[in-house]
């Protein structure tokens, strides 16, 4: 018998067709919790990102899950939007790139929260970028974010080729750090570049 990861509410369940050939969709949320996410679907063509493609808004329950996931270190609950992630990231020939943390602040949270959410959805990939700043986006104004330092510097000895590459990060906030990562993998070779983002927030500070 399993339970709602946000509620631990008791889940009802049943076997099913599905089950039997394995495609029927895990539930890891009770109906209750399950409502109070909603859903953005946004899709932007854009010039250094070719296509960016975010899947919840971010209110009050999101607000509230990125406490409990990413603050409370509760890891678990990367597993409550991996069959939605899956279902956006199933395209062939792309490889998958999570936006990586910095090392110190990986410590500091003890796990990656881009890379959990992948690997609860059973998401190959694999990591191109290392972070060399901790700095903050969202805290930051739009004069103060054209004059930063760069975010991001391709690992050593890595060499990209003309391929489809997908960038992940869990929020898309002022941009800056998709596009970054998005024009560093262009200067490096990269064919194609996308990104796929779990939250797609305003800032007060565009």
């Amino acid at each position: 018998m399993s339970v709602c990861l946000l509620c631990d509410q008791t889940l009802e369940s049943s076997i099913g067709w599905q089950d039997l050939i394995g495609i029927k969709k895990t539930i890891n949320l009770c109906n209750d919790c399950s409502k109070q996410f909603e859903r953005a679907d946004i899709i932007e063509e854009g010039e250094t990102i070719d296509k960016i493609t975010s899947l919840y808004t971010y209110n009050e329950a999101m607000r509230e899950f990125l406490h409990q996931y990413k603050f409370l270190q509760d890891i678990a609950l990367a597993h409550v939007f991996a069959h939605d992630l899956k279902s956006v990231l199933i395209e062939k020939e792309v490889i998958i790139v999570p936006i990586p943390m910095h090392p110190a602040k990986k410590i500091e949270r003890t796990f990656a929260h881009v890379d959990e959410l992948l690997k609860a959805a059973n998401i190959p990939f694999i990591h191109l970028l290392e972070k060399v700043s901790t700095e903050v986006m969202g805290e930051k104004s739009k004069e103060e974010r054209l004059a930063m330092k760069p975010l991001f510097k391709i690992k050593p000895g890595i060499e990209l080729n003309n391929q489809h590459y997908i960038l992940i990060d869990d929020i898309y906030t002022t941009g800056t750090t998709l596009n970054q990562a998005a024009a560093l993998l262009k200067e490096a070779g990269a064919k194609k570049v996308e990104a796929v983002t779990l939250i797609r927030a305003e800032t007060m500070n565009q």
